[in-house]
């Protein structure tokens, strides 16, 4: 027997603790997306109960259904396109006022509405007494009392939403918002005129089309000129009379009488259900802020925990990363002795197994970092951060809440250019996604590693150190640049709100934590695999070349002359030998594996690229690898350690790399360069995957591609070329 079919939309302000309830609800059995045609973010989740299968679709958190920001526009076109069998909003019981604006404009709707006061605790330690019974019955709309981050309250939320499903509710609800007695003709008359004016083809409540025309909703105008036919512009032109009406009566736009209407009504419920307590009540948020926001201890403590993050994301997650590694390591290893040699082993092990390996191996730094930012958002300390960054990232023409972004770009460039959908206008979003790529991420650190280790010896760090704040220099001088000339703008006003200190549900830590992580894991897992199999072909092929010497045949004699030798050495002799041996056979595969790649399509590029590498002190074997960098950061050093020395194993550790680099005519001032190219240059792939992805277009990805390069190529010609004239090289 197939389950009953309940959808249900979860609204509510932004932390009102929406999406708390929704993970209580569904677990992990959720699906993450986008709503079609926008780069707003889509959950939704399933359960069943009680014969019911529940499809809960958590709508992006809005304080109104005003259709200003796009998150507005989403929540609003899917509870009147979509409708749900049921709305269930989320109220914060502490903040009642503040959240009913949200849950009258609900209660005006065709639809079933369910009222969650959660945070009930809060309000309690605050001397706030709540009567859902009486707001129940001003309303018209079950209410439901919820603790979201101790779980209570859940079961019988699922019970209301069954319960107000196979309800008869009279809809429309007669409880409403009293607008006044001019304010409540100009509504009557102008929905009889709706009426009367071929209405049936307007799918929504025809009073709420008439109060919305009259607030100037430019949404709803054009609903209304689309779907009304020939009698659209009658209604329009009857609406805008009714507004100018209005207007000339009170002196006021009629949208701005309305909104103190609500509040009005409001203010009317909240005597009626609310009662304080006489106890005195400290506020322990504002406590903690004393310090945390504090103006001169805020920045170096939030300095302190960013800090304190990267620590526990790199050195706890170093464990797991090397028993990843090691575990890729035996898979190649075993599957290269299963597969016969050939195209096929190749493939597998150094394209397939060794792409997939170079995503999987930081997935444990991947998910130390998201729990870690996850505690961040839901204890509340998020918001202050960008509180404290306000001022900084005015610098760029940006506000705070870019900062969070670009923070997260330190670890990974992928993930903060998803987050910047958190940024309500577009210019900001786009600007704050064209500098981010400055922001140096993970994948960068072990070039870093290798080329200031092996030429700048005990000052690495200070170097290291440098690349890093040439990085954010850049973002600055970009941003203002980009904000002065194509996203020319003012600053987005900014009013960042700071919610409750709150104590974090462990399950709610781990569903964030995943479902981040899927998503990056799933969406760039399969790009760099490509990449990856990308990149060993162009080195791969064409197999058969002529190469300079017959490498197997001065292999087969030195293994033969050495053999008669060993057999008749003993002791410390016999091992001297077969080291040397194995040290000279090495070299001949190294110089064989480094020839073929020179003559492969790759190599072959190298050369062709070498006369634009050339000026900023790389040769063709830096630009290969710099062109790997494409795929995945990650690939360089590997890349670097076929071409640069074959034998040496390709990891920022190795002395042999090292050695093949400073033989190679590498000096330190081109080492500098190059890793000034690194930090600058076009993002991988999976970045301007992520660029198209949330700007929905191919041309601001293909101008983050063109101006980095540029810009990088220009900082390292800069850096090489003015070194070289003051005698640095």
């Amino acid at each position: 027997m197939s389950s009953k079919v309940i959808t249900v939309a979860l609204a509510g302000n932004p932390n009102s603790g929406k999406s708390t309830i929704f993970n209580n609800l569904t677990g992990t059995r959720q699906k993450v997306g986008n709503w079609p045609g926008v780069t707003v973010e889509k959950k939704e989740g399933h359960l069943t109960a009680d014969g019911y299968h529940l499809t809960i679709v958590d709508l992006p958190g809005t304080y109104s259904l005003t259709a200003y920001s796009l998150e507005e526009i989403v929540a609003r076109n899917f509870i009147l396109d979509e409708k749900p069998d049921v709305v269930v909003d989320i109220l914060d019981c502490s903040n009642l006022e503040r959240n009913l604006y949200l849950a009258t404009q609900l209660s005006e709707l065709d639809t079933k509405v369910i009222f969650v006061l959660n945070m009930a605790d809060i309000a309690e330690e605050r001397g706030i007494e709540i009567d859902g019974d009486k707001l129940s019955e001003l309303l018209d709309v079950p209410v439901v009392f919820t603790v979201g981050n101790k779980g209570k309250g859940t079961h019988e939320l699922i019970k209301a939403i069954i319960s107000a499903t196979e309800s008869h509710t009279e809809l429309p609800r007669t409880r409403r918002v009293y607008y006044g007695r001019e304010i409540e003709k100009a509504i009557s008359e102008l929905t009889e005129f709706i009426k009367a004016n071929n209405s049936k083809k307007l799918p929504y409540n025809i009073r709420w089309i008439a109060i919305k025309l009259l607030e100037d909703d430019r949404i709803v105008k054009e609903q209304v000129r689309k779907t009304a036919d020939s009698q659209g512009e009658a209604i329009l032109k009857q609406a805008y009379l009714k507004r100018k009406n209005l207007r000339d009566f009170f002196n006021e736009d009629p949208e701005i009488l309305m909104t103190d209407h609500r509040y009005g009504f409001i203010a009317g419920i909240i005597k009626e259900v609310i009662r304080r307590n006489s106890k005195s009540h400290v506020d322990v948020s504002r406590q903690i802020d004393l310090v945390l926001t504090n103006r001169l201890l805020g920045l170096p403590i939030f300095v302190f925990f960013i800090w304190a993050m990267f620590q526990l994301t790199f050195s706890l997650g170093s464990y797991p990363v090397g028993w990843i590694d090691a575990g890729m390591g035996w898979l190649g290893q075993t599957a290269s002795e299963i597969i016969p040699d050939g195209p096929l082993a190749d493939l597998i092990v150094d394209g397939v197994i060794a792409g997939v390996g170079s995503v999987a191996i930081f997935m444990p730094n991947i998910l130390i970092l998201f729990f870690c930012i996850a505690v961040f958002e839901d204890t509340g300390y998020m918001a202050r951060a960008a509180f404290l960054m306000d001022k900084v990232m005015h610098l760029i023409g940006l506000h705070g809440k870019s900062f969070i972004p670009l923070l997260m770009g330190f670890g990974c460039n992928v993930p903060a250019i998803m987050a910047t959908r958190t940024l309500e206008s577009e210019k900001d979003r786009i600007l704050t996604i064209l500098i981010i790529p400055l922001m140096s991420c993970s994948a960068r650190l072990p070039v870093y590693i290798l080329l200031a280790g092996t030429f700048f010896g005990a000052s690495a760090g200070n170097v290291i150190f440098s690349i890093y704040a040439l990085g954010i220099v850049l973002a600055v001088t970009m941003g203002r640049l980009f904000r002065s000339t194509i996203l020319r703008g003012k600053t987005a006003p900014f009013v960042m709100e700071l919610p409750p200190y709150r104590t974090p549900m462990l399950k709610g830590l781990l569903i964030h934590m995943w479902d981040r992580s899927k998503v990056f894991l799933r969406k760039m897992g399969g790009i760099i695999l490509i990449g990856s199999v990308t990149v060993w072909f162009l080195s791969t092929f064409p197999r058969q070349v002529q190469l300079s010497k017959d490498y197997d045949s001065e292999i087969a004699a030195l293994t033969a002359e050495y053999s008669s030798r060993i057999s008749a050495a003993r002791g410390d002799l016999r091992q001297k030998l077969i080291a040397e041996r194995d040290r000279i056979a090495s070299a001949f595969e190294g110089e064989k594996a480094r020839e073929k790649v020179e003559k492969s399509y790759i190599g072959r590029l190298g050369k062709a690229l070498s006369p634009v590498f050339a000026p900023i002190g790389i040769d063709w074997r830096g630009s290969v690898a710099l062109l790997s960098g494409f795929v995945a950061k990650e690939i360089v050093v590997s890349t670097m350690g076929v071409l640069y020395a074959g034998e040496a194993e390709a990891d920022e550790e190795s002395n042999a790399l090292k050695g093949a680099l400073k033989k190679s005519g590498m000096t330190h001032l081109s080492a500098y360069a190059m890793m000034t190219f690194v930090l600058i240059y076009v993002p991988c792939i999976a970045t301007v995957a992520a660029i198209k992805h949330e700007t929905n277009s191919w041309k601001w990805a293909l101008f983050s591609i063109t101006y980095s390069t540029a810009l990088a190529w220009l900082v390292a010609f800069v850096i090489y070329q003015g070194g070289k004239a003051f005698g640095l090289a």
